[in-house]
């Protein structure tokens, strides 16, 4: 039992009993000398109070004591005001047990979905890895090449890469300007869109033009690479000589007749006669050296081709067309191991014993 306030005030320490001045002990003795019995108290005092208990409320900050004041003066009992509006204390509200373990449970239980939920997405992520990275690639290829492809359409059908510049390459007896002049509308074309039959019908009026081939140079050029017809000999026709090529079209018509040139007498030369035929194969089988010394070449049937030497008058029995460049060998060492002076006849028209006499 806490003692009430005051109970200690005026003892000193190490006595006995208590200083006040109403207690026993100060009283002083009887007559005699002898002390009596301590007075009853007096019903007017009353039991004595008990110590108020501390106060549960929190300890407020005391306002800032005046200069000069002393501690324990009235000054300190007076309220400081606080700024701003009392907070109201709602009531406690008092929670059900049940329905405090039921919040719980129904916590536990979601917790264990999210948990049960997220261990199935890492593992079908763990599973799919193969097939997610197989899709993204391909996906991002597709992507790419799209990406791409629509890049080069684009570049290819647009002004950027039309045609400007054309180049005739490998024309001899041909002016490069007229076939360069005969291709001018394609000018300002694409080169992605160039009409490749109308390119070929333009150059099919140049009879000279034997092939040609096509290159395209980004971003604005056209290469024509062009073969000629080279003439294999001459025809007369009337007071003309025309120059023939291997397929009999007349590359060229002069009045007279054109020097190194054979002149060629199979029938009427048409060039779908088999005379012709095996004389155009053995003109290109020869030598360009020996070739250019034929004078006259001739033919009445596929097998039996002969022709002249100029200058030397050798005369060539060659036969049909067949074995031609084995005949070429056997030709040149026959005039070489021969006296140049004198006009030989050389059957060759079977090369492995082949005949010479003397004209």
């Amino acid at each position: 039992m806490k003692r009430p306030e005051g109970f200690d005030r005026g003892r000193q320490p190490g006595s006995g009993s208590p200083s006040g001045s109403g207690s026993a002990a100060s009283r002083p003795a009887g007559r005699g000398g002898a002390t009596g019995p301590a007075a009853p108290p007096s019903p007017s005092t009353g039991p004595a109070p008990r110590a108020s208990r501390p106060s549960r409320q929190r300890s407020r900050p005391s306002a800032p004591e005046p200069e000069g004041a002393a501690p324990g003066s009235a000054s300190d009992a007076v309220p400081v005001p606080r700024s701003g509006p009392r907070p109201r204390l709602l009531p406690a509200r008092s929670i059900d047990p049940a329905e405090q373990a039921r919040r719980r449970a129904d916590h536990l239980e979601r917790s264990a979905a999210r948990a049960a939920r997220r261990a199935e997405r890492a593992e079908a992520r763990r599973f799919t890895r193969r097939s997610r990275r197989r899709r993204l690639i391909t996906w991002g290829s597709v992507a790419v090449l799209t990406a791409l492809l629509a890049t080069v359409v684009a570049v290819t059908l647009s002004p950027l890469m039309a045609l400007t510049d054309i180049r005739v390459t490998g024309t001899v007896r041909l002016d490069p300007a007229e076939i360069g002049g005969a291709l001018d509308r394609h000018r300002d074309t694409p080169l992605a869109l160039l009409d490749q039959g109308g390119i070929r019908s333009d150059l099919e009026g140049f009879a000279l033009i034997r092939s040609y081939s096509l290159e395209v140079v980004p971003p604005h050029s056209l290469v024509v690479r062009v073969i000629e017809r080279a003439p294999i000999g001459a025809i007369e026709s009337g007071s003309e000589f025309e120059l023939v090529d291997a397929a009999g079209v007349v590359v060229e018509s002069t009045p007279q007749r054109p020097t190194g040139v054979p002149l060629i007498r199979a029938g009427e030369a048409d060039p779908d006669e088999a005379a012709f035929r095996s004389v155009a194969e053995v003109l290109d089988a020869l030598p360009d050296e020996l070739a250019t010394r034929v004078d006259v070449v001739t033919a009445s049937t596929r097998d039996d081709v002969a022709f002249t030497i100029r200058d030397l008058g050798h005369r060539v029995v060659w036969g049909s067309a067949e074995r031609s460049a084995f005949k070429t060998r056997v030709l040149e060492t026959a005039i070489a191991v021969n006296d140049p002076a004198v006009a030989w006849q050389f059957d060759v028209s079977a090369p492995d014993s082949v005949i010479v006499r003397r004209l």
